[in-house]
């Protein structure tokens, strides 16, 4: 029989996960893709996902690929799948691709969100999505510690010791810090992104806001190389991944969110 390979793009809380990649003590969004394809299919399916996020990270357009001889059509896959995962998991969009596209092998832009609610109290409603703050923020501050970020550079002091990595170098294309009313918006797009970079950037931009680092000290973080120079890690839940646009397409858009 034929063999077709498919891409999903897929949305999920992550709140009750732990993470996208398959874990020995726990269900993940990985584990429950591979339950319900082996389950509508009839064959034991395995995803290959783009970004491996981790436990309590949200995803509007994470992006995962499988091998199957099943004659349903790619793209009636997402309608069939929906009805069998938790309600906390949807994929978006379905699709068959070239039998050697790879998520994690393509030229690609990916964006990064990172949700900050500033007040007195926090917001339930709030809570599994941004990180609450009573402190104030100088948004300004972090807007130009912000832009000494953004391009080519070695970002091992924003990534979490222990990361096997060939290359800590990385390009963000873009890194805003926008008002959204309340919340704070830290919105960065990047050409990919090292171990708990983008939660280490939201933790030293916040820093800065606070007055704790000043904005002039970023190309010295950068060219420290070393973790202890940056600041903390933000929590988990303030973090979504937006989506992947690949400079090459699957067969359609090339917007993968």
């Amino acid at each position: 029989m034929d063999t077709k390979r498919v891409r999903l793009v897929v949305a999920y809380d992550g709140t009750n996960y732990h993470g996208w990649q398959l874990q020995n003590n726990g269900i993940t969004i990985e584990s429950e893709l591979n339950r319900c394809l082996s389950e509508l299919l009839q064959e034991d399916i395995r995803v290959t996902g783009a970004s491996r996020t981790d436990s309590g990270v949200h995803a509007y357009g994470n992006v995962a690929v499988f091998d199957t001889t099943s004659r349903m059509p790619a793209e009636k896959i997402s309608y069939a799948l929906n009805q069998r995962l938790p309600e906390d998991i949807r994929i978006q969009k379905s699709e068959e691709v070239a039998s050697d596209w790879h998520p994690r092998h393509q030229n690609s832009r990916k964006t990064y969100e990172y949700r900050i609610l500033r007040g007195e109290f926090p917001l339930p409603t709030k809570r599994l999505y941004s990180y609450f703050t009573y402190r104030p923020l100088d948004v300004e501050r972090m807007r130009r510690a912000a832009a000494y970020l953004v391009g080519e550079h070695d970002f091992k002091s924003f990534c979490q010791v222990g990361a096997q990595v060939e290359t800590t170098v990385r390009t963000i294309y873009s890194l805003a810090v926008e008002e959204q009313g309340a919340e704070l918006v830290i919105r960065v797009c990047g050409n990919g992104f090292l171990y708990n970079m983008v939660r280490i950037i939201a933790g030293t931009l916040m820093d800065v806001g606070q007055g704790r680092k000043e904005p002039e000290d970023m190309p010295a973080i950068l060219r420290a190389c070393s973790r202890e120079a940056a600041g903390p890690t933000a929590p988990a839940h303030g973090l979504t991944l937006i989506g992947y646009e690949y400079e090459t397409a699957a067969r359609g858009n090339e917007t993968a969110r």
